[in-house]
């Protein structure tokens, strides 16, 4: 029992936290629940789980807050779930630290799988030091920081400074979705704000590392926010 991971589920529809709170247990996760967002904030500091679903449209303060007071003191992996879809709210959302966003309605399977990448680049992130973290494969995608060599199926890929520096940075976030500006301000820095570079080093990139760069299997768009580097294949 003590070996499952725990949830806080931050959702005030009781039919859709009750659904969900199902789902999870089923599938061998403890749940905590909170309906308002200061419940969340004291929950999330007493229960430190190990991950958040946090609902926007609460009754008592709104998500994004939640998310802000969260992150002035924890990196608990955070997946926003919420009705509102427009994208300004999406990158407002993972700006400010979520890992990770889902529109309802959503698939039970997509749900799962969004948690275990959250988790699992949450572990990475702790276990940075370690030796493992010198070398990353995805698929026939492997990645050696120490030697900055990128290989797909055991070919070298030739890429400029640019080109490998974006893929370091998506590979060391593997499976979160990094927006535009945030891509944009850590490989260029805070002066640039011009999309079309970023477009025209990721179209590079696909078409170095993908058999069909139009249907790419390793780096995703998440259209009007970002990019994801999918954590398995």
């Amino acid at each position: 029992m003590n070996n499952k991971l725990l949830i806080l589920l931050v959702e005030d529809e009781i039919a859709i936290c009750n659904f969900i709170s199902t789902i999870l247990i089923h599938h061998d996760y403890n749940v905590i629940k909170a309906e308002k967002g200061k419940d969340a904030i004291s929950l999330a500091a007493s229960h430190c789980p190990d991950l958040i679903l946090l609902d926007l449209g609460l009754p008592d303060m709104d998500g994004i807050e939640v998310l802000k007071t969260i992150r002035e003191w924890s990196n608990i992996p955070i997946i926003v779930v919420s009705a509102r879809g427009h994208e300004r709210e999406k990158v407002e959302a993972l700006d400010l630290g979520a890992d990770d966003y889902i529109t309802k309605p959503f698939g039970t399977s997509e749900l799962l799988a969004r948690i275990r990448t959250a988790v699992r680049h949450s572990q990475k992130i702790q276990e940075d030091n370690h030796p493992e973290s010198d070398k990353i494969s995805i698929g026939n995608l492997h990645i050696d920081y120490n030697k900055r060599i990128v290989k797909v199926e055991d070919k070298e890929v030739h890429l400029t400074p640019i080109e490998y520096k974006i893929i370091v940075l998506l590979s060391k976030n593997v499976g979160k979705v990094l927006t535009h500006d945030y891509i944009m301000k850590e490989i260029w820095g805070p002066y640039i704000n011009d999309n079309q570079t970023l477009r025209v080093n990721m179209a590079n990139i696909r078409r170095k590392l993908e058999k069909n760069p139009a249907e790419p299997k390793y780096i995703i768009t998440e259209v009007g926010v970002g990019y994801r580097m999918v954590d398995e294949i």
